[in-house]
Formats: C-alpha cells, sequence, structure tokens
C-alpha cells in the first residue's frame, strides 16, 4: 500500500510516504502501552485537558495552511476545508471543557449501600480512518480518548499522509506525550496484527463495509471493543406541500458538498409525485449550472474527487445503473482533464432489482425516486442496507415528525 499525496486536480504526484516497518510498530505499541501505565493515563484528568485546550489554540492559528493541505491532497474546496479546520478546533475545545464532568463518577441509589460508575481509561486503541474528512476523523478519535487516557494509534488512508503526519505533530507541539497519538503508515495485514496483541484494547473504524467487517471479525476474534461507521444511503424526501426553492437549495448542497463524498449526504431523493416533475425540472437546472474546477479556487463549487480509482469506481457504477435500466437524466461522464472530475449527474427510473438501487454513490450523483403518497415513501426510504440518516421536506412539521 503506497502512502502518496497526489493533487486530485491534476493528479500530479507531490511526495511519497515510506511504510512503517513492523519494527516501528513494535516501538509504536511500546510506547503507547507504557503511556497508559504511567501516570499520564492512570492520573488525574487535570493534566491531560491542557494539551486539548492548546491544540485547539494552534488549529485556530493554522486554518489557512491546514486547509490547503487537506485541499491539495483530497481535493476538498477550500472553503470547505476551512470549515474542517475550524471544526476540529471546536472539538478539542469541546473535549477540554466537558470531558471533566463527562468522565466523573456515577451515583446510583440503592439501599444496600454506595453504589457508583467510574470511569477509566482501558488501554491502546487501534483507528482507522478514511480520507473524506482527513482532519474531523482524526480529531473526534483523538480528544475523547487523550481525555479519557487511551493512547492511539492512527492509520489513516494512504492518499492524505500529509495530512496524518501534519496532525500527529499538533498534537505533540501541543504537549501531548509521546505514545498519546501514533501516526503509522502501515497496510491492513498490520493493522490485524496490532488489533490481534494483547496490548491493546480496542478498534475504532470509519470507512467501508469491507473495511468495518475485517476490523470487526479481529476484534471479535480477541474478544476486544470496537466501534464502527461505515457507509450510506441516506434519504431525501420532498412532499407535495414542501417548499421547493428550499428544497432544491439544500438538496443540491446535500449532494454535492464533498463533491458528494460523505457518509451521510443525502444521495437517494425521494419526490411527492405531485412535484416531482418540478422538483426535477429545478435540480437539474441547478446541477447544470454548477461551476466544477479547481478546488484553490474560492469560485469553484464542485471539486474534483479523491482519487483515480474513486473516480473510476464511480464511472463504473453509473455506466452499471444504465445497462441495468436506469435513465440517464443529465451528467453521467467523467469530464476530459487531467484530473479527477466527474460531471453532476442525476439518475431516475432505478428499479429494485438494479445493483444502483443499494449501492453507495460516492459522488456527486443523485438518484430520483418517485412515490405517490407518504407510506410508500417510508417503504421506499427504509429499503435499504445502510442507515445513518435521512431528511424530510415539508411546511407540515408533524407530518414531517411522523414520517422520520
Amino acid at each position: 500500500m503506497a502512502y502518496q499525496t497526489v493533487n486530485p486536480a491534476n493528479n500530479q504526484l507531490i511526495k511519497e510516504y515510506p511504510p512503517h516497518t513492523d519494527a516501528d510498530i513494535e516501538a509504536a505499541l511500546q510506547k503507547a502501552d507504557a503511556l497508559y501505565h504511567s501516570d499520564w493515563s492512570k492520573g488525574e484528568i487535570d493534566q491531560r485537558l491542557p494539551v486539548l485546550h492548546k491544540l485547539a489554540d494552534l488549529i485556530d492559528s493554522r486554518v489557512e495552511e491546514l486547509a490547503k493541505i487537506a485541499s491539495q491532497e483530497m481535493g476538498k474546496l477550500i472553503e470547505q476545508s476551512r470549515g474542517e479546520v475550524k471544526l476540529c478546533a471546536q472539538i478539542a475545545r469541546y473535549y477540554a471543557d466537558k470531558a471533566k464532568q463527562f468522565l466523573a463518577p456515577v451515583p446510583y441509589k440503592t439501599e444496600f449501600g454506595d453504589a457508583w460508575v467510574e470511569h477509566h481509561p482501558i488501554g491502546v486503541i487501534m483507528a482507522v480512518e478514511p480520507w473524506n474528512f482527513p482532519y474531523y476523523q482524526l480529531m473526534r478519535v483523538l480528544a475523547p480518548n487523550l481525555a479519557a487516557g487511551n493512547p492511539v494509534l492512527a492509520k489513516h488512508a494512504s492518499i492524505v499522509p500529509h495530512c496524518a503526519e501534519t496532525f500527529a505533530h499538533l498534537v505533540r507541539e501541543a504537549g501531548a506525550p509521546e505514545g498519546a497519538w501514533t501516526n503509522l503508515f502501515i497496510s491492513s495485514d498490520q493493522v490485524a496484527n496490532i488489533i490481534a496483541d494483547p496490548r491493546v484494547q480496542g478498534a475504532a473504524l470509519t470507512g467501508s463495509e469491507k473495511a468495518g467487517s475485517a476490523v470487526a471479525a479481529q476484534a471479535a476474534k480477541h474478544i476486544k471493543k470496537s466501534t464502527l461507521e461505515l457507509g450510506g444511503n441516506d434519504v431525501f424526501v420532498v412532499l407535495d406541500d414542501a417548499d421547493l426553492e428550499k428544497a432544491v437549495k439544500i438538496g443540491v448542497q446535500a449532494r454535492l458538498t464533498n463533491a458528494g463524498q460523505v457518509c451521510t449526504a443525502a444521495k437517494r431523493f425521494i419526490l411527492h409525485e405531485k412535484i416531482a416533475d418540478q422538483f426535477l425540472s429545478q435540480f437539474t437546472e441547478a446541477f447544470r449550472k454548477v461551476k466544477v474546477g479547481d478546488q484553490m479556487d474560492a469560485s469553484t463549487e464542485l471539486g474534483p474527487l479523491s482519487s483515480k480509482d474513486a473516480l473510476e469506481t464511480l464511472t463504473r457504477q453509473v455506466e452499471e445503473a444504465v445497462k441495468n435500466g436506469a435513465t440517464l437524466h443529465v451528467g453521467g461522464k467523467p469530464l476530459e482533464s487531467k484530473g479527477n472530475f466527474f460531471e453532476p449527474t442525476i439518475l431516475t427510473h432505478i428499479t429494485r432489482d438494479n445493483p444502483a438501487y443499494f449501492e453507495e454513490f460516492f459522488g456527486p450523483v443523485a438518484q430520483m425516486y418517485v412515490v405517490k403518497d407518504d407510506d410508500e415513501a417510508v417503504k421506499l426510504a427504509n429499503d435499504s442496507h445502510y442507515g445513518l440518516g435521512g431528511a424530510v421536506f415539508s411546511q407540515n412539521i408533524e407530518r414531517a415528525k411522523r414520517m422520520a
């Protein structure tokens, strides 16, 4: 597995990072395990929280620098990267301010004496994280675990090594001791070996179902805790009494944010038959007006997909969907470019026997479905292999709540 920084706007190789060896992993495990058995992890939380405060301040002072690294490496629009960086500072500060309260003992009433629940660190954690939010995905693992005293070994996605390395340097600069957060450029087999190691007590993954299944199986085999956040195929339901102008505007944003590469993005648009034609017409017009271009240009509305592999996968999915009966309403192919750009695309008439019906499309592809009433909308929305989320647009809030 090559760890490389490649600009997805032109597929130019910027830097290649050498992988960590098994000896490097053993050294990292020793440091993390030693830290877990030290006063840093076992002692008072007050000594750990200042690191999160300092980390938040460091991130706030380097928003532009960090945003440029992320956008150049995985293609996110520069303004969206700025937002992600600022969110990371907020997360660090939130746990710095709240973790002591979260981890305080919880008393329980009993007639048999005193009873309470205490919270203690459990040990070294192995985290496997994705590229689509290259800082946020790391911060949401680091902040609570650092506060709790759990050292973390982190394997980031192979296409964002610069973000991974930069984040690790920030954590150390903020005052975290060696072993609190260790970045590793490693393979899936090496991850499995780390999870199996008796010094590791848990695993966390955000990523594909395939990767999640492998991590869950390995954690279960060795009776260890695991948390997984996998794919999504969220619905965007528009009822016949919805404000269509607002629904279209938000729907376009919900599908195209981060070039459509978000697990909780709107992907399946379920339209009441009374407004379906009008919504589709307005949505199509908005898609056709989207400015596709370099992610560093502030005027760009849709940047490149994260990698050449991502572009090829999405292209193949759209072609297979059409081959199996879907109608290509607009878009449907990569743009002629050195980069990984894909046209804003709308698919209609997707039947249940079409593989696209159950697939997650990680890119700027919207699927449109038409239903006759609320019951049919609910049935269609729930006919999915995925969970995560959804949205309902109606001016009748009680009706929308019932559907949700």
